[in-house]
């Protein structure tokens, strides 16, 4: 009975976050209220409190199950068998990239969300970019292992990976850098590929 029960507390909560981010992305995430949420669920704002305790609780939960699908995508691509390194690399920071368009900049509502996102629930986003960049760090490793990247500090290098291609992956910076001069996320990639493959003549 138990577990009945656990499910179905699970699909209610699944239901509040996924009517959450609907309206999010239809009147935005400042003018939705926990009671808009609780009508288009036809149950009142306390039932909606018995599982989220606020509204920031309920923004941290559609963060989170938006940042999830990224990070969900990074680790079926670290997954793949039989690519190079590289080619893995270019297409995991390339699918970054464009999931995070797709959810975000695309979107100006979703644009807001993030926004309060940075300032309510930072530990939320310091939690997907750690993940994040734990799949560009398998990648190098396994890179480093086929003799294909050339680099002594594979956590590092991972960063750095990431710090390169940042303006292609925080949601504000794609949104701000949309129509400045610069290089391509291909130019980006490739450069920073190039670096993990560089080898100092001995």
């Amino acid at each position: 009975m138990t577990g009945v029960a656990d499910h179905t507390e699970t699909d209610i909560r699944e239901r509040i976050l996924l009517t959450a981010e609907r309206l999010f992305r239809e009147i935005g995430y400042t003018k939705t209220t926990v009671a808009d949420i609780a009508k288009h669920l036809r149950m009142s704002p306390a039932n909606v409190y018995r599982f989220f305790d606020s509204k920031k609780a309920i923004h941290e939960g559609v963060a989170r199950r938006l940042m999830g699908e990224v990070e969900a995508a990074a680790l079926a691509i670290t997954q793949k068998q039989g690519l190079p390194a590289a080619d893995k690399l270019r297409e995991l920071l390339a699918a970054v990239h464009r999931m995070n368009s797709e959810r975000y900049v695309d979107d100006s509502k979703m644009h807001e969300m993030v926004a309060v996102a940075m300032v309510e629930s930072w530990d939320v986003c310091i939690a997907h970019m750690q993940c994040i960049i734990g799949s560009f760090a398998t990648v190098i490793a396994e890179g480093v292992e086929k003799g294909e990247f050339h680099v002594a500090d594979v956590p590092t290098a991972a960063m750095c990976t990431c710090s390169s291609l940042v303006s292609f992956f925080h949601p504000q910076l794609i949104a701000e850098k949309k129509d400045m001069p610069g290089p391509t996320l291909e130019q980006q990639i490739e450069f920073a590929i190039s670096s993990l493959s560089y080898r100092p003549a001995r």
